[in-house]
């Protein structure tokens, strides 16, 4: 799995490899707005996720997962707080997604 310095490179390398949709939380499902999709865990799966620190605020961190829907065809991104600044709606959701 690639190593990433900040989480505009993982974005922007995620992006590269084919993960163009951009995925936002959605009650208890998530949303690909440009589709008009809604997209329950049970038809996810999360490919790989990588975390960050802030370099002078350890409490400034963030997790970018890249995401994937073969029921939909998606390929996505979904970037949550991560520690004291995660939304536990995306924490709960993520909790239910299967990975590889």
């Amino acid at each position: 799995m690639p190593s990433y310095d900040t989480l505009s490179q993982a974005v922007d390398d995620l992006q590269r490899r084919g993960y163009i949709d951009e995925l936002e939380i959605g009650g208890h499902c998530l949303l690909c707005n440009a589709r008009r999709t809604k997209i329950l865990p049970a038809e996810l799966h999360i490919d790989e996720f990588h975390r960050f620190e802030g370099d002078t605020d350890p409490s400034d961190e963030s997790i970018v997962y890249a995401i994937s829907s073969a029921k939909h065809g998606i390929k996505g991104v979904l970037v949550n707080g991560f520690g004291p600044s995660a939304s536990a709606m995306v924490q709960e959701l993520v909790a239910k997604l299967p990975t590889h």
